[in-house]
């Protein structure tokens, strides 16, 4: 399908879905709905390692004193980060972030929503527990 332009509202009974299509397969796959709620698609992410920018989401459970990255995003881009299950501090460090170089999820139920600015990098806009160095 071609890109479409509209002038004026755009109205769904049913919400909109942003979603790609496979090349190859011709398989879709949902990234995000749009409908009452905004809601986006998760990445599940145990131990160290790179918190991804494709998804809107990512679930965090630690290992161990588990060393997580973030690199830098894109204007306006939102990225929301919690931990689900505590076995160690999580620290994240994004390639820059707004007010400080760190953010520790220390307990289950630590979060962070983020916004990503040409400026300033990644601003937490939005915080519940982590400890931001």
């Amino acid at each position: 399908m071609a890109n479409t332009t509209f002038n004026g509202p755009v109205r769904s009974e049913n919400g909109f879905q942003s979603v790609s299509k496979n090349a190859t397969t011709g398989a879709i796959t949902v990234g995000t709905s749009y409908s009452d709620i905004i809601t986006g698609s998760v990445q599940s992410l145990s131990g160290a390692g790179a918190v991804n920018l494709t998804d809107l989401i990512t679930e965090v459970t630690t290992t161990g004193a588990d060393a997580l990255t973030l690199a830098d995003g894109s204007a306006g881009q939102v990225k929301i980060i919690t931990m689900i299950a505590d076995g160690g501090n999580g620290t994240l460090t994004p390639t820059t972030l707004a007010g400080g170089t760190t953010i520790t999820f220390n307990d289950v139920g630590d979060g962070v929503v983020l916004v990503y600015g040409t400026t300033a990098g990644w601003v937490v806009v939005g915080n519940n527990g982590a400890t931001i160095a």
